[in-house]
C-alpha cells in the first residue's frame, strides 16, 4: 500500500491503508488540532530524529483496560506502604524530560525529539497532555505522560530512575482512571513490560470501535 504525504490540510487518510507494521502517512507537523485528530482517529506520530514525522496505527493494538490492570504481591505492598508518592501534572516538563533522556536498554538515543517534547508542552498548556509523577522526598524518581480525550487516554512513554517507581505511577494512573469512568488506556505498541501490568492485544477494528466510544464522552480527566 502507498505511504501517504500529509500537506498542511488537516486530515488523515483512512488507517486501513497503513502498512502491515502500521506506518500509514509521513510529513504534516505537530500541532495540537492534528495531534487531537490523530489520537481520536486511532493514530500517533513515532519517529527518530533523523526522519521527516512518521504517523502509525498498528494492528493489532496493545491496551490496558482500567480496572483490568495486574497487580502483584508485591506491588500492593509498594502501593499500600506509600513508598511513592504519587501526583498528577505536578511536573509535566520535568517528567517529559525525564522520558527524553533516560537510557533504555537495547535503545540508542530516543524518539522523543525536542519536536515532540515542544508539541506535548502545548497540548500540556490546552488541557490535554498529562503527566503522573512518583516522587520519593523531592526527588522525582519516575513516572509517564500521555494523552486525555474523553474516556481515553492515550500512553505516551514512562520513566524510572528507581525499582519500581514508574509501575506505581503506571498502577495508580491505572486505578484512577477507572474511578473517573475512562474505558481505554491506549499503550500503542507491546512490550513485555506492559503485558505484566495487564496490557493485552485487540485488532484495530476493536481498538477503533472502544476508541470512538470513550473520545465521545466528555472530558474526564481529574488531578489526583
Amino acid at each position: 500500500m502507498p505511504i501517504f504525504s500529509l500537506s498542511t490540510q488537516l486530515l488523515f487518510p483512512p488507517v486501513g491503508y497503513a502498512e502491515p507494521d502500521g506506518l500509514l502517512a509521513v510529513g504534516g507537523d505537530l500541532e495540537p488540532d492534528r495531534l487531537l485528530l490523530a489520537y481520536q482517529s486511532g493514530i500517533f506520530p513515532w519517529y527518530s530524529p533523523d526522519e521527516p514525522i512518521l504517523w502509525w496505527s498498528p494492528d493489532p493494538r496493545c491496551v490496558l483496560i482500567p480496572g483490568q490492570e495486574k497487580i502483584s504481591k508485591s506491588m500492593r505492598q509498594v502501593l499500600k506502604r506509600g513508598i511513592f508518592r504519587i501526583s498528577t501534572n505536578t511536573a509535566f516538563e520535568q517528567a517529559i524530560s525525564s522520558c527524553k533522556s533516560i537510557s533504555r536498554p537495547g535503545q540508542e538515543g530516543t524518539w522523543i525529539t525536542d519536536e515532540m517534547k515542544s508539541a506535548y508542552l502545548r497540548l500540556h498548556k490546552r488541557g490535554h497532555a498529562h503527566s503522573v509523577e512518583a516522587w520519593q522526598g523531592s526527588e522525582l524518581v519516575g513516572g509517564l505522560y500521555g494523552v486525555a480525550i474523553g474516556g481515553a487516554f492515550f500512553g505516551e512513554s514512562m520513566f524510572s530512575t528507581v525499582s519500581n517507581a514508574s509501575k506505581a505511577a503506571f498502577l495508580t494512573c491505572s486505578l484512577h482512571l477507572q474511578t473517573l469512568g475512562f474505558g481505554l488506556i491506549d499503550c500503542q505498541v507491546y512490550t513485555r513490560h506492559l503485558e505484566s501490568l495487564g496490557a493485552v492485544m485487540i485488532s484495530r477494528d476493536l481498538f477503533l470501535d472502544r476508541l470512538r466510544t470513550e473520545t465521545e464522552k466528555g472530558s474526564l480527566f481529574r488531578t489526583l
